[in-house]
């Protein structure tokens, strides 16, 4: 049988992105598992992972991998580093026609790369089989708190990236008596179930709807916002979440009675392009506009965003900026009557070994047993967005993206 050969690539995006997709013990698992496979790993000095630590798992460092046919990355692959005719698996964030990465989108084919994204691999029931979302609600939910802490000053709270694990976070949470403040976390997926982990391990306990709306309460609280509680019918006020999933332009925006309690807002959901905001830059300068902290982990950019105020990603080394509700502009974070806006776009970063551990496991789980099926595999088909210099079928609506 012909081996394939793997190349794990080195990051090429600014800022680094220290993940990876497979762990030294991983891909020795994976080549006891497969032995038709074959694993290189490009050197980097960038990894959470070093090379050392492949090495002495056996896996040998190759810088030139023109030699693999399947290559393995995590964040969008700078043009330039491109290698012709090979099966790239990245997260390319084309699916939603983000303009900033048209030219990538357009290189891909004209390249004639087969590229996979692990945003489009989903089963039969069409549920994605492989993601960091987890981990970006636990490091956004770490780093919301963080946020508040640096705003009032009432906790000290480390930076995730500066504990060596999840664990240490959690220890840290027990020295703390967390202050009165009404968190709402939207979502109800990978995403805000990291986000829940991290509020229980900080003691802050759940509360309903109506109690978020009608009570006073005296301790940290937080209340889960699904689509039924974003989103009603424009002409009912009904919700069916199979219609607004396949259609949410008959939607509109529920979240208002909300607005004047609540105080951190962590936004772990979704979100649909063709959707309605939460709420306008308008509303957010009313008098009873209360939120102070947002926590955008999910990160679509104004003005084609769900928080209108996510101006642009922070990063890691750069975590936050201000905004003037009433002046709809950027302002120095933690100043005056400004909202604060954590909006860092790879939050799972901050914690990559725990990260990328999780993401192997899912990869060599679910994705590993496609890609050497001796027939096609569907699974593979569907998540394809390119092939043969052209686009694959199920990514037909990218058109207009490639060739405007």
């Amino acid at each position: 049988m012909e081996k394939i050969k793997i190349g794990i690539i080195r990051e090429g995006k600014v800022p680094a992105d220290s993940r990876v997709v497979l762990t030294p013990k991983q891909c020795v698992a994976l080549m006891e598992q497969y032995n038709q496979l074959q694993i290189v790993i490009q050197p980097s000095n960038g990894r959470c992972y070093k090379n050392e630590e492949y090495e002495a798992e056996g896996i040998p460092l190759q810088e030139d991998l023109n030699d693999c046919r399947v290559l393995l990355g995590v964040k969008e692959v700078p043009i330039e580093q491109l290698i012709d005719g090979k099966t790239y698996f990245f997260f390319s964030h084309t699916i939603k026609k983000q303009a900033y990465n048209q030219k990538l989108i357009k290189a891909v084919v004209d390249k004639k790369i087969r590229l996979i994204d692990y945003e489009t691999l989903v089963n039969d029931k069409g549920h994605r089989v492989i993601a960091f979302g987890h981990w970006a609600g636990v490091v956004g939910a770490h780093n919301a708190l963080w946020t508040w802490a640096k705003k009032y000053g009432q906790y000290n709270l480390k930076r995730a990236k500066d504990a060596f694990d999840l664990k240490e976070l959690k220890a840290a949470y027990k020295e703390i008596d967390f202050p009165k403040m009404n968190i709402a976390v939207t979502g109800s997926g990978r995403v805000s179930g990291g986000v829940i982990e991290i509020l229980e391990a900080a003691g802050i306990n759940k509360v309903s709807e109506d109690e978020i709306i009608k009570e006073d309460f005296d301790k940290a609280v937080y209340v889960q916002l699904d689509c039924g509680e974003l989103y009603a019918r424009q002409s009912d006020n009904g919700f069916e979440l199979a219609e607004f999933y396949a259609d949410p332009t008959g939607y509109k925006s529920i979240i208002k009675p909300y607005l004047p309690k609540i105080d951190l807002f962590i936004n772990a959901i979704y979100w649909n392009p063709i959707a309605p905001a939460y709420w306008t830059l308008e509303e957010m300068k009313a008098d009873d506009f209360n939120i102070k902290v947002i926590a955008d982990i999910t990160c679509d950019i104004a003005p084609e965003a769900s928080v209108p105020s996510t101006l642009k990603p922070t990063t890691i080394a750069d975590p936050v900026f201000g905004f003037d509700r009433f002046t709809s502009k950027e302002v120095t974070a933690f100043t005056d009557g400004c909202i604060d806006v954590m909006s860092i776009d790879n939050l799972p970063n901050e914690l990559p070994r725990d990260a990328s551990e999780d993401f192997g496991k899912m990869f060599l789980t679910h994705v590993l047993p496609e890609l050497v099926k001796p027939e096609t595999s569907d699974m593979l088909y569907k998540a394809t967005i390119t092939r043969d210099g052209d686009l694959n079928e199920p990514f037909e609506y990218l058109r207009d993206y490639l060739e405007n």
